[in-house]
């Protein structure tokens, strides 16, 4: 039963000071008295879009953890509010929080179309995957009202360079015809987030991402236009989705992804708080014992940043989880494979156009 504090629609429950910053902002009890006799709101939970103007747009990614060598994020921050997201901390980079900052104060990027086509067209850029979304969702609410990705999308097209999408959004769907172009060359490659089958689970874990039964539809109507897709089931929560592995795998292998992913959950830097305050206000009676199950994959501590080790957990409940995903992979996925994205059509549209010579 969630606590009378909860705040409806966010997955971060309050806001966590910014550990670069010298000074932290409270709110203090007496002020909060003051606007409940003046029937005054002291914060409107209302979503903020805030422009920026980078200079570059393409990471290079160097974890040995993490299966892309680029990324790229149209949006910093991100409204879906997933409240284990390993992202939030790197808003305390822009300035901000990662509590509820990170879910409503979006960062917009909108030149990152002119960005992505100035480095594409660059003589020393060789083609690589890259990939939308390595760290927020390119499809997050956000888009529907900017376009960028899909800006950013057709570019990708226009230079027949390979790109990868991760997101837990429908609104991918948008874009189908786009996907379908790049599709035909084998240049896209989509990552959809599945964490749940439970409604009741992916309202409070995940608040403002599309429902389970529109991400199913959308690997659905992916894979039938021929689009190939990859099934993030991650992370995985000990607790509170850990019992849902193979009705997971079952589900998106019966809607035609072709392979799955997985994480353990960790919950680093300024994360552990705020998912410790979210878990003891939203599930307050299993709170302390999905704590201590996360810990029991980390080392004893919900801070893991041990790389080969933070993504995959160790001890008896993190071997139970990868157990369960063998045997997932077997049962469900023993003759599918994702598909290498084609990287050789590249240079000979470097230009803009086709060279015919």
């Amino acid at each position: 039963m969630k606590s009378e504090d909860y705040i409806k629609g966010r997955g971060a429950q309050k806001k966590v000071p910014n550990r670069f910053l010298r000074h932290i902002y409270e709110t203090r009890d007496d002020f909060l008295e003051f606007c409940h006799i003046e029937g005054e709101e002291f914060d409107s939970n209302k979503t903020q879009y805030l422009p920026i103007f980078p200079k570059t747009i393409i990471n290079k990614v160097t974890s040995p953890d993490v299966g892309m060598q680029y990324s790229m994020n149209p949006y910093q921050g991100c409204e879906h509010g997933c409240v284990y997201c390993y992202a939030r901390n790197t808003h305390e980079f822009w300035g901000y929080g990662a509590g509820l900052d990170f879910e409503r104060r979006i960062l917009i990027k909108k030149d990152a179309a002119k960005l992505l086509e100035a480095k594409l067209k660059s003589k020393s850029w060789k083609a690589e995957t890259i990939v939308l979304s390595g760290n927020t969702d390119c499809y997050q609410p956000a888009e529907q009202q900017f376009g960028i990705t899909r800006a950013c999308l057709e570019v990708f097209a226009k230079y027949k360079h390979p790109v990868g999408i991760i997101t837990k959004n429908a609104l991918i769907r948008r874009d189908l015809d786009i996907l379908k172009e790049l599709a035909k060359d084998n240049l896209i490659g989509v990552n959809v987030s599945v964490t749940s089958l439970s409604e009741e689970t992916r309202r409070i874990l995940e608040p403002r991402t599309a429902s389970i039964k529109k991400r199913l539809e959308t690997i659905k109507i992916l894979s039938e236009n021929n689009i190939p897709v990859n099934a993030m089931l991650a992370p995985i929560i000990p607790g509170i989705n850990s019992h849902e592995i193979m009705g997971l795998a079952e589900a998106v292998a019966d809607h035609g992804a072709r392979s799955f992913a997985f994480t353990v959950v960790r919950l680093n830097g300024a994360i552990g708080q705020i998912f410790t305050d979210w878990i003891k206000k939203t599930l307050p009676g299993k709170a302390e014992k999905v704590l201590n199950q996360i810990k029991e994959c980390h080392g004893g501590t919900l801070n893991d940043s041990r790389f080969g080790i933070r993504s995959r957990g160790e001890g008896k409940i993190a071997k139970q989880i990868h157990d369960l995903m063998r045997l997932a992979q077997r049962r469900y996925f023993a003759n599918r494979k994702f598909p290498t994205l084609n990287k050789d059509l590249y240079g000979q549209y470097k230009d803009g156009q086709f060279r015919l010579f």
